[in-house]
């Protein structure tokens, strides 16, 4: 009769490293998101970043790590969205500025 070998036999913190850390859960950073960068980025990196603490206390520790990568990914694509947003509005303001001064410009004839 074959044995398999099951790392987690016998454990009884449900398959969690010994004296495990609660993985970053990204909350206060993904509330920042959605106030102030991109509101449906944000709220998915809410979303996810509650599961954490609750996939943790529940003995998940992989679903728990997974949710705070997945709350991590939403919370930087809503800032850099933002940052890129920002961008875009400066080029175009400046480029509206600019135009505007060009057309302003009495002709020199």
């Amino acid at each position: 009769m074959e044995q398999s070998y099951n790392p987690n036999a016998g454990s009884t913190n449900g398959g969690m490293p010994p004296m495990a850390q609660p993985p970053k859960n990204w909350l206060v950073e993904a509330i920042l998101v959605t106030v102030f960068c991109c509101l449906p980025f944000g709220i998915v990196g809410i979303v996810k970043a509650a599961e954490v603490n609750s996939k943790f206390a529940a003995g998940n520790y992989a679903g728990a790590l997974e949710s705070s990568q997945s709350a991590g990914k939403w919370t930087k694509i809503g800032f850099f969205v933002a940052i890129g947003g920002f961008v875009i509005w400066g080029v175009m303001m400046a480029l509206g500025i600019g135009a505007g001064l060009m057309n302003g410009l009495p002709n020199a004839d």
